[in-house]
């Protein structure tokens, strides 16, 4: 195998192991936008991983319909709405009750995986085995919905045709996000409210409402990711702990794309790479673990760099993390 290769085959395996992430960034980054900081993506990709699956797993089993398209909207449905039920509880909690939203992010991070965990587990044991979809739909799901002969263009087929859907359903939100937050008026009053929800306020703008509805939405696209992961990455079977770091580094991500969602994109293909490197590139005198901290440490390098530089466009919004109280505007 020459170089070219393997550079291509390193950069397909990047993409699948950075989609989830792509999603869970995704919907941080709508979050933090408005000025909530949920650090409880971790949570809400595990809630998202186990509900996804369980959907698309009693779906097939209630139904007995193995049907492609079906079952990849039953999935996505399954996770968003996980993902968005308990961000909603995030919501009540800093927005409404005003608590530190660094707490609750924390919190929500071990109560949802916890709560991925017991579903996972408790269908694994109502089935009395491993909880996984067919062979069919195991091996549709992570395939490309492009046809053949476009995957098999020499060089380039397989890297930009040969991926799984999600890639491509994670592209088309990166820049819907991106149009919605640059383009439209919404999208404007969004990023006002997580500048200065003050200001925002003053001139109309429903601070809460918009707070409310892009840390739900946002974190409904998060738990996205996770049913993406155990679908593209973990073979369609639940495992207690394929999803662990996952949301963690989508929060690292974050910060590491500088709140665009389109740098996402390539972001989340980088950290893919970085968290396969130690399969693929493995020195004898480097431990495994260095390699598995490689995202963080470039994201702190690229913070530190932002930070020095000064620049307001790669900052976070204003507000972040910031709990509203009207009645001292």
């Amino acid at each position: 195998m020459n170089v070219v290769d393997t550079i291509i085959l390193l950069l397909i395996a990047a993409i699948a192991y950075g989609t989830p992430l792509l999603f869970g960034t995704l919907g941080e980054i709508l979050t933090e936008k408005s000025g909530n900081l949920n650090l409880g993506v971790e949570g809400i990709m595990f809630m998202g991983g186990a509900i996804g699956l369980g959907g698309m797993f009693y779906f097939e089993k209630l139904t007995g319909i193995s049907s492609y398209p079906l079952s990849v909207l039953v999935a996505i449905l399954a996770a968003f709405l996980a993902g968005a039920l308990a961000s909603l509880i995030f919501s009540f909690l800093t927005i409404t009750l005003r608590t530190n939203q660094n707490v609750t992010g924390l919190a929500l991070a071990i109560f949802g995986t916890g709560v991925g965990q017991f579903a996972g587990e408790m269908m694994r044991i109502r089935v009395g085995g491993y909880v996984s979809l067919s062979l069919e739909l195991k091996n549709a799901l992570p395939a490309s919905p492009f046809p053949q002969f476009l995957q098999d263009v020499p060089y380039v087929g397989k890297l930009l045709f040969g991926n799984s859907i999600f890639f491509y359903l994670g592209i088309l939100a990166a820049v819907g996000m991106h149009l919605f937050l640059k383009k439209s008026r919404k999208g404007l009053y969004l990023r006002a409210v997580g500048e200065n929800p003050a200001t925002a306020d003053s001139a109309g703008i429903s601070v809460t409402r918009y707070k409310y509805l892009a840390t739900i939405i946002g974190g409904g696209i998060s738990a996205v990711g996770g049913v993406v992961y155990i679908i593209t990455t973990a073979g369609c079977t639940w495992n207690n702990e394929g999803l662990s770091g996952v949301g963690w580094l989508a929060v690292a991500l974050v910060i590491f794309c500088l709140w665009r969602p389109l740098s996402a994109i390539w972001g989340s293909v980088l950290f893919g790479a970085l968290m396969i490197l130690y399969m693929r590139l493995q020195l004898s005198f480097i431990p495994t673990e260095l390699y598995k901290i490689l995202p963080y440490v470039v994201t702190v390098i690229v913070l530190i760099i932002s930070s020095l530089r000064n620049n307001k466009e790669k900052q976070p919004p204003a507000g972040l993390g910031l709990a509203y109280f009207r009645e001292d505007r």
